[in-house]
């Protein structure tokens, strides 16, 4: 069995725990926040972890497999650096950190001290958008040539998270970072995009209306879509609208998770909704489900010794993408 800690109790923590007590071969024996009333709610909801406030000292004390770090982004290169003294594998939150240069030192860290780093970048392990992705590799729409990523919502945000408000960079950095991994999750590696940024709602700080072009190795080109702001009925949040394009045909994941693949002549749809989680309620399940397969793939990979799917070294790509976006989107040129 694995012994796993999490550090940071907060508004999301409550999904990892929950996943971690679904998956086989593993446990949480440790939580740690520096706010001891919220990390014994947290230790509440396992089965008798220990309650630290501080993780230097869960660190050194506990016997620990991994550790799942759950706190927001500047924090996040201490505690990973800290982890990997004690050569203790790590997950780390998205954003994954705040700077390409505090992402590079912890991809360093955790390499010099030979342990596994990952980075919870869930949306590629939601269901529907897994099935998206066996499409295109089973060649139904041949080589796809275009895609559309879309989240485009008007859902409040903010109430569970109030610190959003303030941030001056929102959107891109909250929501576009799921995108744009999932965007070379479905076409590949970008080579080339170019960001246009709003800030439509006049109660926030940073943009929270964003459109990105990205040019593909192999010359495909994606749209990422996505707003904080957009008023719908029904709104389709929290779902990820899709469309591809290939030589042969084109997948769509619509809203109501329907799968429509089609081309000349031909069409099928199928339902892709995924199932709730035991802990999990609509409309969240989608997000819920996927916190379960990532961690699921995380114990996986530290069994068998491989490298996690969305690795520190892969998310290197997508946090350089970010910024890049932010930077294409204050010069007005294509990066």
């Amino acid at each position: 069995m694995l012994k796993g800690a999490i550090i940071g109790c907060g508004f999301f923590a409550a999904n990892h725990l929950a996943a971690w007590r679904l998956i086989d071969g593993a446990e949480t024996v440790a939580v740690c926040d520096t706010d001891r009333a919220r990390a014994e709610a947290a230790a509440a909801a396992t089965d008798g972890a220990t309650v630290f406030t501080d993780a230097a000292t869960m660190l050194a004390t506990a016997e620990l497999d991994f550790v799942d770090v759950i706190t927001t982004a500047p924090s996040h290169r201490p505690l990973v650096e800290l982890a990997a003294r004690h050569r203790v594998p790590v997950i780390c939150q998205k954003p994954f950190a705040p700077t390409m240069e505090d992402a590079q030192a912890m991809v360093d860290a955790c390499a010099s001290a030979g342990v596994p780093l990952m980075v919870h970048e869930n949306f590629r392990w939601q269901s529907p958008l897994m099935a998206v992705k066996k499409v295109i590799e089973a060649g139904e729409i041949g080589e796809p040539s275009y895609a559309r990523i879309q989240f485009r919502h008007a859902y409040d945000i903010y109430t569970n998270q109030p610190y959003l408000k303030t941030e001056p960079q929102l959107a891109i950095m909250d929501l576009g970072i799921h995108l744009l991994d999932l965007a070379r999750y479905l076409m590949g590696e970008a080579t080339r995009l170019h960001c246009r940024t709003q800030r439509i709602n006049p109660d926030v700080a940073g943009e929270d209306c964003v459109t990105i072009l990205l040019d593909h190795a192999g010359g495909a080109v994606s749209l990422v879509d996505f707003s904080f702001f957009t008023k719908l009925e029904p709104d389709p949040f929290p779902q990820t609208l899709v469309r591809i394009e290939g030589t042969r045909g084109t997948v769509e994941l619509l809203a109501g998770y329907r799968m429509r693949v089609s081309g000349p002549g031909w069409s099928r749809e199928e339902d892709v909704e995924p199932a709730v989680p035991p802990f999990g309620a609509k409309p969240w399940h989608n997000i819920q489900e996927s916190v379960v397969n990532i961690q699921r793939h995380w114990v996986e990979c530290l069994r068998a010794g491989s490298e996690p799917a969305t690795s520190g070294a892969d998310n290197l790509k997508t946090i350089d993408l970010v910024f890049k976006a932010y930077q294409s989107a204050e010069t007005g040129r294509a990066l």
